[in-house]
């Protein structure tokens, strides 16, 4: 479920089910113009429902990271660690379009970069992402 379909009064009661928070990048560098910047977010978008749609009920989607450039690393490392302090306990990130490395957001438990996982499957992205989720829910 997206932040925004939370209400403060069901959240405090529903919070237990939702332990995993996914933090979408976009990776915009502000030089796209307006249908290059449409594109990236339908892509984003279409990326999100291969996670968001099998697991409802589970994860809770945050607002996007929407810009890239100098310390990006940082500020999403920075979030996962947040979002993990305060009550989720895995922190999941997600891109459509910036080859993201696991090992550069040490804060996340999960990193899924559509440009790796597209240039290292032969499988459907859909089976793959799956069980990379349910993976990391059993260690």
């Amino acid at each position: 479920m997206k932040f925004s379909d939370f209400e403060v009064e069901h959240w405090e009661e529903n919070r237990k089910f939702y332990d995993t928070c996914l933090i979408p990048f976009t990776g915009l560098s502000g030089f796209e113009s307006p249908p290059e910047a449409v594109q990236a977010l339908e892509r984003l978008r279409d990326f999100m429902d291969l996670v968001e749609k099998p697991f409802k009920g589970r994860i809770v989607t945050y607002p996007a990271i929407q810009y890239g450039g100098g310390g990006y690393v940082d500020l999403i490392n920075e979030v996962c660690r947040k979002v993990k302090s305060s009550g989720f306990q895995y922190a999941v990130v997600l891109t459509a379009d910036i080859a993201l490395q696991q090992r550069e957001i040490v804060e996340s438990d999960l990193v899924l970069s559509l440009p790796i996982i597209e240039a290292s499957q032969e499988s459907k992205n859909n089976i793959d992402i799956g069980m990379k989720i349910q993976e990391m829910w059993q260690r």
